[in-house]
């Protein structure tokens, strides 16, 4: 699954297009490089997103089929410290 799909799925971000742009101006990582919307996520990758407070960085558990309610997101990745 791409990276975009990914993050706006699971909803570590709410839309799919601020996910593109946050990745196009090189805000998310993947195992510490830099990535492309595109960039495909497997499980056990490290997911890094800037913002403006801190850089929160999140494992990959699962890998979603479909969408994902809130209350199962936790399933999909662990936030680690």
């Amino acid at each position: 699954m791409r990276i975009d799909q990914y993050l706006c799925k699971t909803l570590l971000l709410k839309q799919r297009s601020a996910a593109k742009i946050l990745c196009e101006q090189q805000f998310i990582r993947i195992n510490g490089q830099y990535v492309k919307p595109s960039k495909h996520v497997s499980i056990g990758d490290v997911i890094d997103i800037e913002t403006a407070k801190a850089t929160k960085h999140y494992r990959v558990l699962l890998i979603p089929s479909g969408n994902v309610k809130k209350s199962d997101r936790g399933q999909y990745y662990e936030e680690i410290f």
